[in-house]
């Protein structure tokens, strides 16, 4: 694989066992996708579903990249949004993948955002009973999180990813030029994602996040070393707890409220993915910090930095509107870490402290929660 990549790539390796993998990390690896894709799999057959935005931008350069290397069957374009998550579309993915003859030892290319990845993922593995996955992230939430681990899923009215598979790509190829032509939002929403890492799990992280933000939004060096970081934290969890059985809840750092965020906004551009994990871990530390659990100031410093970064912290701030609490609850509800009719919550000690809380306070947190809607 050396000879596709250049001085400054990273690789941060998923230690599965037999279904181990890598996560390639650098500038101007689209143009040499086809090669370390050929490195690890072979001449695969490809077919490549990505988004309009992405295909409009990218595309071109992928399928140079695969030449004869790795023959290209065909490629999908979905339309872009949290909406083609459902299962509608990932039936119709499904019988064009079928039509365009992929077969058991081919591979489907998920070549675009958070939202290409999960249902490309979902196919993929229900596709002949499975078939290989690569994962080509194109937006800065989709590299530092939703393309390593496995996890792929499709939404309903009742919530997010409440219906998904695990399949492990065989390989992620994570281009940092390609987030050039990110929109703003779509970055910032991104970084979200990144500054979880530091939240949960890594003091040190979120201190140098403090002061390198500003870089990572410019594009300079530190971009790199906050993406290889963030994935190097995630692939250590997923390494340890693959399904979610333990640890790897502390991922979900702020998604109980976030994801119930969404669905009210009915998976829209109202409010996007990042925005609403932004605003679910604010929501985290304010209420831990109500139960004493964690110190008004690293509750703020937490906040703080969100509100530097362009985020939004507040459910008030949601265009259209803000749900009820009994609203939010009972999408709350139908969260995937729901357990004995209990939702789980991940709370904080303090920055870089997160836990899994399983009995938590329903008439505290309704109480919290009727207040925030209210804006108060």
């Amino acid at each position: 694989m050396q000879d596709a990549l250049s001085a400054d790539t990273r690789i941060v390796p998923v230690g599965l066992g037999a279904r181990s993998y890598d996560i390639v990390i650098g500038g101007g690896l689209l143009a040499r996708s086809g090669a370390l894709i050929f490195e690890r799999l072979g001449a695969v057959k490809c077919a490549i579903v990505t988004d309009e935005n992405v295909a409009g931008a990218h595309l071109d350069t992928l399928l140079g990249a695969l030449g004869d290397t790795c023959p290209h069957a065909g490629t999908i374009t979905l339309k872009p949004g949290e909406a083609t998550k459902s299962f509608s579309e990932l039936a119709s993915l499904c019988e064009r993948l079928l039509e365009l003859g992929i077969e058991r030892g081919d591979a489907v290319i998920a070549f675009g955002g958070g939202v290409v990845g999960d249902i490309a993922g979902f196919a993929a593995s229900i596709l002949r009973r499975g078939v290989a996955l690569v994962q080509i992230p194109t937006s800065l939430l989709a590299q530092v999180d939703s393309s390593v681990g496995g996890k792929t899923g499709i939404n309903t009215p009742q919530g997010k990813n409440l219906i998904g598979t695990f399949h492990q790509p065989r390989l992620v190829i994570s281009d940092t030029d390609v987030l050039m032509s990110l929109p703003e939002r779509q970055f910032r929403a991104g970084y979200a994602e990144v500054v979880k890492y530091g939240l949960l799990g890594d003091v040190e992280f979120f201190n140098w996040l403090e002061k390198s933000r500003a870089e990572i939004f410019a594009g300079g060096p530190a971009r790199g070393q906050a993406i290889e970081t963030s994935c190097r934290a995630k692939a250590a969890i997923v390494a340890e707890d693959e399904r979610e059985s333990g640890k790897r809840a502390l991922l979900n750092l702020g998604h109980t409220f976030g994801h119930a965020l969404e669905a009210h906004a009915g998976y829209s551009d109202r409010l996007l993915h990042g925005e609403a994990i932004s605003i679910g871990m604010a929501l985290a530390f304010e209420f831990s910090n109500e139960m004493g659990l964690c110190s008004g100031q690293d509750a703020q410093r937490a906040i703080a930095h969100f509100k530097a970064a362009g985020l939004p912290v507040e459910i008030g701030r949601i265009p259209g509107g803000a749900p009820g609490a009994g609203v939010l609850l009972a999408l709350i509800a139908q969260d995937k870490k729901v357990q004995a009719g209990r939702p789980a919550f991940i709370l904080v000690r303090g920055i870089g402290e997160a836990y899994v809380e399983h009995r938590m306070d329903m008439e505290k947190l309704q109480d919290f929660l009727k207040r925030k809607c209210s804006g108060k």
